[in-house]
């Protein structure tokens, strides 16, 4: 905290390619969810924020390094990821979806259902942990089947050409994505999640996560996340 306050600006690390939480536009801002967000915890906090765009998997490792204050980018506090790093209070709780290349014949009823194909999702993700420890670690699924992809986008990608059959990530930028590629979302489901998502941080930063939980907290507080998330179409 007291680094912060020097410089008088947060350098906030996310993975520009899951929107609505984060995306660049075509002025090359950064947009979405998460990035609204972090700029009014900054507000409240009194300083600005710098933001740096980087790979998922590559985001708690820039942290533990201190090439950055904070990880924004839909993140889930896991107890695997709290052995590395602290985080915040929960400002934002989610569902998962599974998306099918348009006028796919893949039916889905349960995440389980989707061992007998050519599974893909973003590398680092709850979503890449659900896969191997719920199908490939249990014999449901051979392991060459899955299929890691650093950017999700590209992901999209390989399932409306047929390279891969279903793309598991987050629900709401399941919808925006299934637009934009073409795909279909064959099943939302809550069974899948490891739990809210959350701003990384440090360990040991008490006092920044403080003054980051208090922003969060005022922001929900006052309606300003309602409206936010009402903004970006979340649920």
């Amino acid at each position: 905290m007291a680094k912060v306050k020097k410089s008088g600006k947060l350098i906030v690390g996310t993975s520009a390619d899951y929107p609505p939480y984060e995306a660049v536009d075509a002025d090359n801002k950064f947009v979405g969810f998460d990035m609204d967000l972090i700029r009014e915890v900054a507000k409240r906090m009194g300083i600005k924020v710098e933001i740096k765009d980087m790979g998922f998997d590559s985001l708690i490792t820039a942290l533990q390094a201190k090439k950055i204050d904070a990880v924004i980018a839909a993140m889930q506090a896991t107890p695997a990821r709290k052995k590395k790093v602290d985080f915040s209070t929960v400002y934002h709780k989610i569902k998962d979806a599974f998306l099918v290349k348009k006028g796919s014949k893949i039916k889905l009823n349960s995440p389980h259902d989707a061992a007998p194909y050519k599974v893909a999702s973003q590398t680092g993700t709850i979503q890449e942990k659900w896969v191997k420890t719920n199908l490939i670690d249990t014999g449901k699924m051979d392991k060459d089947r899955y299929f890691s992809y650093e950017r999700v986008d590209n992901a999209a990608m390989d399932v409306a050409n047929g390279r891969v059959e279903v793309l598991f990530i987050i629900a709401d930028p399941a919808k925006k994505l299934a637009q934009k590629a073409g795909l279909d979302i064959a099943l939302v489901t809550g069974e899948t999640v490891g739990g809210g998502q959350s701003i990384a941080l440090p360990k040991g930063a008490d006092a920044l996560k403080a003054e980051i939980d208090k922003a969060i907290e005022s922001i929900k507080a006052d309606g300003t996340l309602k409206k936010l998330m009402d903004k970006w179409e979340l649920q």
